[in-house]
């Protein structure tokens, strides 16, 4: 079995497969960083992440401002109708 766990990891020609190359590369980024490190970059990703769904994206609002307009608009045709 574990040959059989070697092969997957390998490309056809014997080759580190891109998977194989990420599982060591994260091992290997697991043993020289704290938890700290991660921390930062995860604050990091989500701001990031942030700014692009705050973003025009391409003249469409994001799923957030959608559903808050709604809601106002809604609210505003039952202050009408009362």
């Amino acid at each position: 079995m574990a040959n059989n766990q070697n092969n997957r990891n390998r490309n056809n020609n014997g080759n580190m497969s891109v998977e194989e190359a990420g599982r060591k590369g994260g091992e290997a980024t697991s043993r020289n960083h704290d938890r700290d490190f991660y921390e930062e970059i995860g604050q990091k990703g989500g701001e990031a992440r942030s700014e692009q769904n705050n973003s025009n994206n391409n003249g469409k609002m994001s799923r957030e401002e959608a559903g808050r307009k709604g809601g106002e608009a809604r609210s505003r045709q039952r202050n009408n109708n009362n």
